[in-house]
């Protein structure tokens, strides 16, 4: 993560006394006051009473959770790369599948989720694979539409590993769909982005086998 929420920060320690593990969340103090009275002024807008008791810290959460659901601006996806990237002569596609993601849809800011699967063939260059979902978040953690989405993931890899190609295929709900609109409760949407050797059809048809079996017997 950059260093732009370095200054100013909100610790919110939610630690018990004499456990050994403790979370803390980092929030940037004028950021989290200037959204919460925005929200507080939505609320009242809404016809509730931000003043009673289930809502007076209401503004505030929202603030915080908003936040963290876009923090996705904040980081790099290009340094998180760089930060795990290995010589190997390994030439064979590497396939990291099944990556739960969240996002917010940029047209309503209601939650899209699912899954993303990501593979690339390396040339020279591997990468760790926890960063693979790493920069998954970075690009979901922010306003998105599902389209560029996938394809940002894509051309990330593409710009920092330059392998011989890059796939990425998303599937996800969209609560926009679901909960107004269309209000369709069993639609998938499928995205996909290929580059390099996954434009060839083996290559890509390899993908798409290798993503759909159920090699561990889950």
């Amino acid at each position: 993560m950059q260093n732009t929420m370095a200054n100013n920060m909100e610790w919110e320690d939610e630690a018990l006394e004499g456990r050994s593990y403790r979370k803390v969340d980092l929030y940037e103090s004028a950021t989290t006051e200037k959204l919460a009275d925005l929200y507080k002024s939505s609320i009242t807008l809404m016809g509730e009473d931000v003043e009673r008791e289930g809502l007076v810290k209401t503004p505030e959460r929202v603030a915080k959770a908003m936040q963290f659901l876009t923090h996705g601006y904040q980081m790099d996806p290009d340094e998180i790369l760089k930060s795990a990237l290995f010589e190997e002569d390994h030439s064979e596609m590497v396939l990291v599948k099944d990556i739960e993601l969240y996002s917010l849809c940029e047209h309503h800011m209601l939650p899209f989720f699912g899954r993303a699967h990501v593979a690339y063939i390396p040339k020279g260059k591997i990468v760790g694979l926890s960063k693979i979902p790493r920069v998954v978040d970075v690009f979901a953690r922010r306003l998105q539409v599902q389209e560029r989405l996938t394809c940002q993931i894509v051309e990330a890899i593409d710009r920092v590993l330059q392998p011989h190609g890059v796939a990425v295929v998303v599937e996800a709900q969209h609560l926009c769909m679901m909960m107004r609109g269309a209000q369709k409760q069993n639609s998938i949407t499928t995205t996909s982005a290929f580059k390099g050797e996954f434009e060839k059809p083996a290559t890509r048809n390899e993908f798409i086998n290798l993503i759909t079996a159920n090699l561990m017997n889950r």
